[in-house]
């Protein structure tokens, strides 16, 4: 059986169409044909209905998907396994943050571990959350640093992942201030014409948040869409310029809002309380990985 007609399987039961799915795998159709037909031989069943269009699978078609999704994604782990059994003596830790985290809580957060006990090398790779779970999925990373909420769960909120809570933070929707020190763009309460909010995108873990808890309720208010990005540290300097509202980590604006550079732009009601989280793997992850998250969970939680 080969790897490459997992993938191609898998292609198609989305599509239903094998000269989309052909195209979408950079083959020919009769060639993308063969291998279907090579694993179903394989099989010694049909996956697909094909006197229907779209093509959709058959009831050993619909038990194959799950058996395909878990093959490649135990194969996509094992370089990253091999490498956590090859460095099972090794003290250097591998951690993924993700960018707002990286440059505020996690400094201060290592710092008071590091007062109750000895860490070794630490190797940070800093990014957004969706790419932050990719790796840990992978296992090349032994911990993921992220803000959580319960309305929000992502790909580590589940079996074979354990997380422990490591801190609070909150989503604080901000603006610019006027001369009067007032807020320039304001959600809820009067306004006149549309308020403009800086979003982040469908990859961002905080966008994923903001979404699930205050995106219905802004469909009920005035507002557009004036700039979008990735990360916190981005929408920051735009809300500094005054071009709207964001909603921001208040460990990444405390300051600005303490010297008044930004201020609130909504009541507290259209605050997100956040948790901080450490999320790792269940399976053994290496001695030094395995002291690390036994001081971690040792400390009171927040």
């Amino acid at each position: 059986m080969n790897f490459v007609w997992l993938e191609d399987f898998r292609t198609l039961a989305a599509t239903g169409n094998f000269s989309r799915a052909a195209e979408e795998r950079h083959t020919t159709q009769p060639a993308f044909s063969r291998r279907i037909r090579a694993l179903e031989e394989w099989l010694d069943a049909d996956l697909f209905d094909r006197s229907t269009q779209p093509a959709k699978l058959t009831e050993v078609g619909e038990w194959f998907r799950g058996v395909a999704d878990e093959l490649l994604a135990r194969v996509a782990r094992v370089q990253g396994e091999a490498r956590i059994v090859a460095e099972s003596s090794s003290v250097t830790l591998r951690i993924a943050a993700t960018h707002a985290l990286s440059f505020t809580f996690l400094p201060r957060w290592l710092r008071s571990l590091e007062s109750r006990t000895t860490l070794g090398p630490v190797q940070l790779v800093s990014d957004v959350l969706q790419r932050c779970e990719a790796l840990m999925l992978q296992s090349k990373i032994q911990f993921v640093l992220s803000h959580a909420h319960p309305q929000a769960r992502g790909a580590l909120d589940a079996e074979p992942y354990l997380s422990a809570q490591v801190g609070q933070d909150q989503l604080v929707p901000v603006s610019a201030p006027n001369k009067q020190g007032k807020p320039q763009h304001r959600v809820g309460g009067r306004t006149s014409g549309e308020v403009p909010v800086l979003q982040y995108t469908a990859e961002s873990g905080l966008g994923r948040i903001a979404r699930a808890v205050v995106g219905s309720r802004l469909e009920s208010v005035p507002v557009r869409v004036a700039f979008t990005a990735h990360l916190a540290s981005v929408l920051r300097p735009m809300a500094l310029d005054g071009r709207g509202v964001a909603w921001l980590p208040q460990t990444l604006v405390e300051d600005d809002m303490a010297a008044g550079r930004l201020v609130a732009a909504a009541g507290d009601d259209w605050n997100i309380p956040l948790e901080i989280r450490l999320y790792r793997d269940r399976r053994p992850v290496g001695s030094a990985a395995e002291a690390f998250w036994r001081t971690v969970v040792s400390e009171p939680a927040p």
